[in-house]
């Protein structure tokens, strides 16, 4: 295995998730890779497998989900005892969501993302030390904690001045990026929805995940879990069009999460909306919320 020359501090990547890219590289590198005995696992071939090759593995679409729990299971409670590879082997194995979910966030950005995909990267460590292992689905559990500390970064950077040559100026902050997750998390802190009103519509309209599988990880009833998910969306729809958040010209990813998550189009349900809102008002004035963006676990 090559070793880092003396000058590898300076080829050492800037962004922090091209650098654990980098690490995570490493550990598979050279006659001894960090593997995983398949035969702990469903699905998986019976045999060592590096851990690159397992990240490729749990990719393909033929995998079940359930794979994903017992792989996590596995590896975050090493990374929580030992620390040092098993963390960069949690954290490899998280890339291929968390790089696009930063991506996402800064797509619109001006200013370097560096800090921004930092953050991401510490909700996602963060999350390994807290995530509840005996739940399913660990990953979107993890993803949502990344996710949110991405997004507060954002908000943070975005509240700021505007430099404008020739000097600095005031500006009005730029929006964020079009995704429909970054919907989500700002009506959870505005107190419109809660998080796992937020997860099932997340999960199950702009993810791929089934409301049947959803409601089924939970033990909860299917019907539940449907007038949970329609209620909400009802109430998003409703802010998004009272706000001015539904339009492509105030923001293209209010425009985005309504067509992807809204029952019906916010034109058919405009003339619901003022009602609706008015519930909406009605609870916000009369409740404070437990929980916002930064209280959500």
């Amino acid at each position: 295995m090559a070793h880092p020359s003396a000058s590898g501090h300076a080829e050492w990547p800037a962004n922090p998730l091209d650098a654990a890219r980098k690490a995570f590289a490493w550990l598979t590198a050279g006659d001894h890779p960090v593997a995983l005995d398949g035969r702990e696992f469903d699905h998986l071939p019976k045999r060592e497998i590096p851990v690159d090759e397992l990240r490729d593995l749990l990719l393909q679409r033929s995998c079940p989900r359930r794979v994903w729990d017992q792989v996590w299971r596995h590896v975050i409670p090493r990374a929580r005892d030992e620390g040092g590879t098993w963390t960069v082997v949690a954290v490899g194995l998280a890339l291929p969501m968390l790089t696009p979910m930063a991506s996402r966030l800064t797509n619109r950005y001006a200013d370097d993302p560096t800090d921004i995909h930092a953050e991401v990267l510490r909700g996602f460590l963060d999350a390994l030390r807290t995530v509840d292992l005996a739940q399913g689905r660990i990953t979107i559990r993890l993803r949502w904690a990344a996710y949110r500390a991405g997004h507060r970064a954002l908000n943070g950077a975005l509240d700021g001045p505007t430099p404008k040559a020739p000097g600095f100026f005031s500006a009005e902050p730029k929006p964020p990026a079009g995704h429909p997750d970054l919907v989500l998390a700002r009506a959870v802190e505005a107190g419109v929805l809660t998080q796992t009103e937020a997860e099932v519509i997340s999960a199950t309209r702009v993810g791929d995940a089934s409301l049947t599988d959803w409601a089924s990880d939970r033990q909860i009833e299917f019907w539940a879990a449907y007038k949970t998910r329609k209620r909400a969306e009802h109430r998003l729809v409703a802010w998004l069009a009272e706000t001015g958040d539904a339009s492509r010209e105030a923001d293209p990813t209010g425009h985005a999460a309504t067509s992807q998550t809204s029952p019906g189009s916010v034109a058919n349900i405009r003339g619901r909306s003022r009602t609706v809102t008015k519930k909406v008002r009605e609870r916000l004035s009369k409740e404070t919320p437990k929980s916002g963006l930064q209280g959500c676990g």
